[in-house]
């Protein structure tokens, strides 16, 4: 636990901390409460601030509210913030395996952590309950732009994030508070899909443990095409469709009414909706063109999305036509052909009164 002392000049939090050494540098492991490290830390921005150890860009605040959120509802940070203590007036101590750190302000820069840093300084502004709260830190001393450079691309390249598919996929065990209820319906939707028994995509949704060589399509990328069917002013709630049951079978029925047409050759490496462009293509499409032409019916039965698709045995879209092509290339591409099949109605149907 971390403490002020009294009557001293400037004040100082006292803490149990651990000396580590990594090669050639060495630094300490402590906690520091909110309050305080708000109050004794600052941010040097590259290009910016003339000083040694300018490393940081610029703040995000979008970010700063996300965390700042997470703070006042969670609060869970078990990652250290890296400072650089770099105030020469005031030294941090060790004394009798305690550490001293002096309660002043700029006394340290942020290595890494910025973003969490204004987080919790705009939640304390707002909550006081989070004034004492523990946040673990790393802190260096004196270090160089150099040095700091160093720990900065360490931290922000080599130490990869886990991939979003792990962290879509643990969203249903996660707490209520910090599961986003969007992407865990989409999540949903995409366990549908590769669990359900006449679904195009049985097993073929790629969750963390899953094994596959080739083909399928990743948790994430579902989840990020399924999100705004689920988010709120979606397409689904804009039809009035927000029951799982409703919207699982639509989905269902639109990929079994894309799929008929190729036969055996939808379990093929040539389908081209067995790849992520494929499937974030598709999504778009029934988004844009199905849900209207089949709210406009008043039916998502698979004869009635059939019609629509226009899809048969000498018109499959492969892998092939987008081989080579990027991301974003491969997705305007397949969407254009489903776009070119779509089967618009008798015009005589189409006219309004006005």
């Amino acid at each position: 636990m971390t403490q002020p002392t009294k009557n001293s000049s400037p004040p100082t939090i006292k803490c149990d901390f651990v000396n580590v050494r990594q090669r050639d540098l060495t630094f300490v492991l402590t906690t520091l409460p909110a309050w305080a490290l708000v109050k004794m830390t600052y941010v040097s921005i590259r290009g910016v601030h003339d000083e040694e150890g300018a490393v940081q860009r610029y703040l995000n605040n979008k970010r700063i509210a996300s965390i700042r959120d997470f703070t006042n509802e969670v609060g869970i940070f078990p990652t250290t913030l890296v400072l650089n203590w770099n105030n020469q007036a005031f030294k941090i101590e060790r004394k009798s395996n305690i550490l001293h750190v002096p309660v002043i302000e700029r006394g340290a820069q942020v290595i890494d952590g910025q973003h969490r840093r204004a987080g919790i300084a705009a939640a304390l502004t707002r909550n006081i309950k989070i004034h004492d709260f523990e946040i673990p830190v790393a802190i260096f001393e004196n270090l160089t732009t150099q040095k700091c450079a160093d720990i900065f691309i360490s931290i922000n390249t080599e130490q990869k994030p886990v991939p979003k598919s792990l962290v879509y996929d643990l969203f249903s065990e996660a707490s209520e508070h910090i599961a986003d209820m969007d992407i865990q319906r989409a999540t949903d939707l995409a366990k549908f899909l590769d669990e359900e028994s006449d679904s195009p995509y049985l097993q073929l949704i790629k969750f963390p443990s899953s094994r596959y060589e080739r083909g399928g399509i990743s948790l994430a990328t579902a989840v990020a095409a399924l999100k705004p069917l689920v988010e709120e002013k979606g397409d689904f709630e804009q039809i009035n469709v927000s029951d799982f049951a409703a919207q699982s079978q639509i989905l269902l029925n639109f990929f079994r009414a894309l799929a008929s047409p190729y036969g055996d050759r939808w379990l093929t490496s040539k389908n081209v909706f067995l790849y992520a462009a494929g499937f974030t293509a598709a999504i778009e499409f029934f988004r844009k063109r199905v849900i209207p032409y089949c709210t406009k019916k008043r039916s998502f039965k698979i004869n009635v999305i059939a019609n629509c698709v226009g899809f048969d045995i000498e018109n499959l879209i492969m892998q092939d036509e987008v081989k080579g092509l990027g991301g974003k290339n491969s997705v305007a591409t397949i969407y254009k052909r489903l776009n070119n099949a779509f089967v618009i109605d008798d015009p005589e149907e189409n006219k309004f009164e006005i």
